[in-house]
């Protein structure tokens, strides 16, 4: 019989941790999360508690470290098969250990293991990472802690997970966490929102370029936490210059300076305004059995399957007349609803909108992979770029070969990934986005889900730009090794990141601090030659730890472990130790290494075999109830951002519609109009393909309005577009 004292779980047995802390610096627009696990063992026997859960797929894990009474010990990074015959060791002579590793498959899974954990003893675990933020399309960075880990599909053939994870109903979750995040900012912070409730914001100083905010006390680690800073002048290009290791050898990364430059490309106007919006628009949407469940533990009655189809519906009806597209779905097997991909015209897009409307969670499995080699097996149309939107929840276990299979068909299109619903893969998400050119967005819920889709579209208009290439303006002596992937696209408005590695005489004498450096990227738009600069000062920046340097690590290694993919049986292994020399060099984790800690100082040996005790993460929720509740609108449309982004571009600064009250009182609506759903999702489904709408009982009915009423607000400039 289990001893079912203290914490435990929907199978009562024990959990021996009991709380998190997280406390969040941002600096800007990077962030670095430090958390504290909270272990006790109330049980009569010593244990080994693992704790399998995801991290942001792109931070940099860069320290680990354990408390035990008096004693602390720091883990060292340690190549990683080495490190888990310490750890083995450790154990089978009684010592405590402890041992962190990231997943083979996947760069956003991470395995805590706390080993020998004697009766009635407690531990602490400090877990350190930094990342970037990623700028939304409403401006606001998003930081996101997760909590939902989805177990992962491994197709038919591949290899199982390395790991088992362990879930329980959001309810169930065993463990508090309380968390915290201190924000500066060289420009006034405006606001911060969470999908949790917070205490209000706090400033710190006049001038309000300094906050702190926290999550409301008693909150249940039961779904992720996810925050929203926004500041006044965003889109400000910026650059840090860091100070190296005072330790390190000069010449190294870690010895020398680096510089992270922070660049919000602006194109000509005259340019883009002289720009037929054109391409093959390929969609691919995840009908696997897990897009049946809901998109958050928030609101169990939207599902994620009904999520992207809105999603979908949204972009079909924003797309250009002229262009192609295609609409394919995916879970054990795929289908398509052309051929190969056909223009787009009323018809076209009444056609696909009917086979949408009846797609459901029913294909099984998630296997994205052999849809995306047979798009990409497509002839490409002459003069339209093609652009892939992918729709998934990200619950697949071949991470790493749907990302190196993107990359490979990189220079054939681009990709925009959406993770639809709460526990999305981000390094599924955001490394289809990268190593396709595109850009990612996450869909938690119904709010801000218009904006993120616009923006995708709007950069997917964006013709491609070419021939990318950075030049650095530095003092005599002073040299720039960038140490970032070449940029494989650039939007306007959207940041571009670049690290780069200073050596030479940096920061002396004197007079290259007044000098400065600068950086350009220049770059081929339509033919038309542009470029954009930044100046920027030498001097490195004053308590900036070495954050910087850590996430030009993970940049650095992200794209060796890239390579050792590609040439895996080609001279792998030299890539392989590039890796790990410079992630045992950096302290920044690696696929081929892991963070090993062992208590040589506990004294006496722990005694009797160990138990093994299983921490687990948040299980989705089943499906509840698909009834929404009534919304009640104000503004239900401005057409800036719904409208078609080229022909129609003349209405979206003079028409919108405004309607009162709750529109799903009890009046009566027209079979075609459904009370319960989202009123903008309603009209837009109303809209034709050539951006109008026709004036009938259904358009008024989700208004809210009268014929009448609706005929005296239209504007005379566009009354062409209304019939």
């Amino acid at each position: 019989m289990v001893n079912c004292c203290g914490l435990v779980t929907d199978r009562k047995e024990p959990v021996p941790l009991k709380s998190i802390d997280a406390q969040l610096e941002v600096k800007d627009h990077v962030a670095t999360l430090v958390s504290t696990l909270n272990y006790e063992n109330k049980e009569d026997k010593p244990l080994e508690a693992v704790f399998v859960f995801p991290l942001p797929g792109d931070a940099a894990v860069c320290h680990f470290s354990a408390q035990i009474g008096e004693t602390h010990i720091v883990a060292e990074v340690k190549e990683k098969q080495q490190a888990q015959e310490e750890y083995d060791d450790a154990l089978s002579s009684g010592q405590q250990a402890f041992l962190l590793e990231e997943s083979d498959e996947s760069p956003d899974i991470f395995s805590l293991k706390v080993g020998s954990l004697p009766p009635g003893e407690s531990a602490s675990i400090r877990l350190e990472y930094v990342t970037e933020l990623a700028v939304q399309a409403d401006d606001g960075l998003r930081f996101c802690l997760p909590a939902v880990l989805n177990h992962r599909y491994h197709p038919q053939g591949s290899e199982g997970p390395s790991v088992q994870v362990t879930s329980v109903p959001a309810s169930l979750v065993p463990y508090s966490l309380s968390f915290s995040a201190q924000v500066s900012s060289p420009r006034p912070i405006s606001k911060i929102e969470s999908s949790c409730s917070l205490e209000p914001l706090q400033y710190l100083n006049a001038d309000q370029t300094q906050a702190t905010v926290k999550l409301v006390a008693g909150h249940k680690f039961d779904r992720d936490v996810e925050l929203l800073i926004y500041y006044k002048d965003a889109h400000q290009p910026s650059a840090v210059v860091e100070a190296g290791q005072a330790s390190a050898k000069p010449g190294s990364l870690m010895g020398d300076p680096v510089v992270m430059v922070s660049l919000y490309p602006e194109f000509p106007q005259s340019v883009m305004s002289s720009l037929a919006a054109c391409g093959e628009f390929v969609f691919l949407v995840d009908r696997s059995g897990s897009m049946s469940c809901p998109m958050n533990n928030s609101t169990p009655q939207e599902t994620r399957i009904s999520s992207a189809k809105d999603t979908l519906l949204l972009l079909l009806k924003s797309l250009p007349m002229g262009c192609y597209f295609n609409i394919y779905s995916f879970g054990s097997s795929f289908e398509h609803i052309f051929p190969t991909s056909v223009e787009y015209s009323e018809k076209t897009m009444k056609e696909a909108l009917e086979k949408v409307e009846k797609m459901g969670s029913n294909l099984g499995g998630t296997e994205i992979l052999r849809p995306l080699k047979h798009i990409y097996s497509q002839a490409c149309i002459p003069k339209h770029p093609r652009q892939v939107f992918v729709f998934t929840d990200g619950e697949v276990g071949n991470t790493k070969e749907v990302t190196d299979l993107v990359k490979k068909n990189a220079g054939s299109h681009r990709c925009f990934s959406f993770g639809i619903g709460e526990g999305a893969s981000s390094a599924l998400i955001n490394g289809m986005a990268k190593e396709g050119g595109g850009h990612a967005q996450f869909i938690t819920g119904a709010d801000r889900m218009q904006p993120k889709e616009m923006q995708s579209l709007r950069f997917a208009l964006q013709p491609a730009v070419e021939d990318i290439s950075v030049s650095w303006g530095l003092p005599k002596g002073v040299s720039a090794t960038v140490l970032s992937p070449p940029i494989k696209a650039i939007f306007q408005g959207q940041r571009s990141l670049i690290y780069a590695q200073l050596t030479g005489q940096v920061g002396s004498p004197a007079s290259h601090f007044e000098a400065g450096g600068s950086v350009t990227v220049k770059y081929s738009l339509a033919g038309h030659p542009s470029q954009n600069q930044l100046h920027f000062k030498l001097k490195p920046a004053e308590d900036s730890g070495l954050t910087v340097h850590r996430l030009a690590a993970r940049t650095v290694i992200r794209s060796l472990e890239s390579e050792e993919r590609t040439r895996r049986g080609q001279q792998d292994e030299e890539v392989k130790i590039k890796v790990v020399e410079l992630s045992i060099q950096s302290g920044v984790s690696s696929c081929f290494t892991a963070f090993i800690a062992v208590n040589k100082d506990s004294g006496k040996a722990v005694q009797g075999p160990l138990v093994r005790r299983n921490v687990p993460t948040v299980k989705r929720c089943p499906v509840g109830a698909t009834l929404q509740k009534p919304l009640i609108v104000s503004s239900i449309y401005e057409c800036s951002g719904l409208l078609k982004l080229t022909s129609c571009t003349h209405l979206s600064s003079s028409f919108h519609f405004t309607c009162d009250g709750d529109l799903d009182s009890e009046r009566s609506y027209p079979k075609s109009v459904q009370p319960h759903k989202d009123p903008l999702l309603q009209l837009v489904s109303l809209q034709k393909a050539s951006g109008s709408w026709m004036l009938d009982e259904d358009l008024t009915a989700v208004l809210g309005k009268t014929k009448e009423e609706v005929e005296k607000a239209k504007p005379e400039l566009v009354g062409c577009s209304l019939k």
